[in-house]
């Protein structure tokens, strides 16, 4: 088990997985695949062993689906505006 890839595809997860997207384009699974893919191609790329990644293969998916699959309703641009506002009036709110 390698603990450093997998901290590597947590941060990976977060940065390239936003909850909320819309699945009527894509369902859950498929883009779960392609983004898995896309994981593995990145983590080659990154310098991660084929011993590494295979190892994880398994293990991956799951996460990568988990993410995908979260509904969770996210405005980025309102986030991004309520943390500008908030360091701009320096209240931390």
């Amino acid at each position: 088990m390698s603990k450093r890839f997998l901290r590597w595809v947590e941060t990976w997860i977060d940065e390239n997985i936003h909850p909320g997207a819309n699945p009527d384009i894509e369902s859950h699974e498929s883009r779960a695949k392609r983004l898995s893919e896309k994981l593995f191609a990145e983590a080659a790329a990154a310098g991660f062993t084929n011993f590494e990644t295979e190892e994880e293969r398994e293990r991956v998916p799951p996460l990568v689906l988990a993410a995908v699959s979260d509904s969770t309703d996210f405005d980025i641009d309102a986030y991004r505006l309520k943390s500008q506002l908030a360091q701009e009036n320096e209240d931390g709110d």
